[in-house]
């Protein structure tokens, strides 16, 4: 990509340069992660086989995580939505387009555990805490995606229905909701995948669901019951996402 030889080499050897000052700079306890092959290997060692007797207690956790990405991803998109249309240059004042962009990059600013963290602090530990932090990061990706979407539309449709008088929300329904609505399914069924997955993340800070089944047993020593947990949250992952790739599939 970069025609001239000495500015190329001169950025390969920048780079490899970096990487051997971030690692040497870096405080890393090389004697710990000698250490830490011996309690790795206690741990897997104590976790085969893998443990299913407390099935309850698992499928109790993975029913709430299911709760609360479905409830995370319908409020999601129904902010998702109008903050969207907010963001869409084609459509919004700039003012309101500011607005919206600004709302969308805060929602993509943190990452869902530190969105967590706050909101364990703030309403306590539980599902509720995960709902609003999936809320959230649902909102930064959704309505990224639409307003890049909206801002893509066939402007000509809309063009045509204002030609013949029509106001700004028969505008909306028949000249753009039309057009973003198949990947407007996409990305809502997309996220409730992401959500699924995230939710056992977000739980282990807290936020309630399978995440808070699996740091419990951590903190228990329980390997064996942990990684039964593992193996349930990773098969619903791929059954999650092989559904969810069919239908996107057919949809788009």
């Amino acid at each position: 990509m970069i025609k001239n030889p000495v500015l190329r080499y001169a950025l390969l050897i920048a780079v490899a340069a970096y990487f051997a000052w971030a690692i040497l700079a870096l405080p890393i306890d090389w004697a710990r992660i000698s250490q830490g092959f011996t309690r790795a290997a206690r741990i897997f060692s104590g976790a085969f086989p893998p443990s299913f007797e407390r099935s309850g207690l698992l499928i109790d956790g993975f029913l709430e995580s299911l709760k609360i990405a479905i409830l995370a991803t319908v409020g999601g998109v129904l902010l998702s939505i109008p903050i969207a249309f907010m963001a869409a240059k084609n459509l919004a004042p700039r003012p309101i387009y500011l607005i919206g962009r600004a709302l969308i990059i805060i929602a993509r600013s943190f990452h869902p555990v530190i969105v967590a963290i706050v909101f364990v602090k703030a309403v306590g530990f539980g599902p509720f805490a995960g709902v609003l932090t999936l809320i959230v990061y649902s909102v930064g990706f959704v309505a990224k995606m639409l307003a890049e979407r909206i801002e893509e539309i066939d402007w000509g449709q809309v063009e045509a229905m204002r030609s013949v008088g029509a106001g700004y929300l028969p505008t909306m329904f028949y000249a753009v909701f039309p057009q973003i609505m198949p990947r407007q399914i996409g990305l809502s069924i997309y996220q409730l995948d992401s959500n699924l997955r995230a939710s056992a993340v977000v739980g282990i800070v807290g936020a309630g669901g399978i995440g808070s089944t699996l740091a419990n047993a951590f903190g228990r020593y329980d390997y064996d019951f942990a990684l039964a947990i593992t193996i349930v949250i990773v098969a619903a992952i791929l059954v999650s996402e092989a559904i969810s790739g069919q239908i996107r599939k057919r949809i788009w």
